[in-house]
């Protein structure tokens, strides 16, 4: 009766793990990746379009980052949107793309970027505790109008909560191990 709630609740929890991991990805840790700036939106055609849909983003080295657009009038919005972002990145253009030069992290920008991988996993467990309360919730509504007993309430409560533990273990183990890739040097 409550496996619909349980499995509704895991796919949540999925997927705010998904979106941290995510985030992670756009975290600037000081090595160039076509994932810090392709979900970066662009006001192109007079529409806000992610950065990766107008143009082709390369790495061509550990510390660059090459964005070359299908059109290459778009080239002084992207700019624009790279230059406006909380990247903290100077875009060159060269007329036929821009390039993004990853300066090395100082010791004070790699705690910041950390302080912020420690937000992320918490803002993931918090979502994890929503979608957890939401399905305890649904089942208590449920034992009240009789359609489980307080056997399967209790079972119910304890698989969820089985859940949640592995899912906020598997949220702190990601976020240390980003933390670790951010403060080595």
């Amino acid at each position: 009766m409550y496996e619909g709630l349980i499995s509704t609740a895991k796919a949540g929890f999925k997927s705010a793990v998904d979106h941290m991991k995510d985030e992670f990805k756009k975290l600037q840790i000081g090595r160039a990746s076509a994932g810090l700036v392709e979900g970066l939106m662009v006001e192109l055609y007079g529409t806000m379009q992610p950065l990766k849909a107008v143009a082709n983003i390369s790495v061509p080295d550990a510390k660059t980052v090459s964005i070359q657009p299908w059109d290459r009038s778009a080239l002084g919005a992207i700019e624009k949107s790279i230059s406006a972002s909380s990247l903290g990145l100077n875009p060159v253009n060269n007329g036929l793309s821009i390039i993004l030069n990853m300066p090395p992290l100082t010791e004070e920008r790699r705690a910041s970027v950390a302080k912020r991988v420690r937000e992320l996993s918490e803002e993931a467990k918090i979502s994890v505790r929503n979608f957890r309360q939401d399905a305890l919730s649904a089942m208590k509504r449920m034992k009240e109008s009789g359609d489980i007993r307080e056997d399967d309430l209790f079972s119910g409560e304890k698989k969820l909560q089985d859940a949640v533990d592995l899912v906020n273990k598997e949220i702190d183990e990601a976020a240390k191990a980003k933390e670790t890739d951010i403060m080595t040097v």
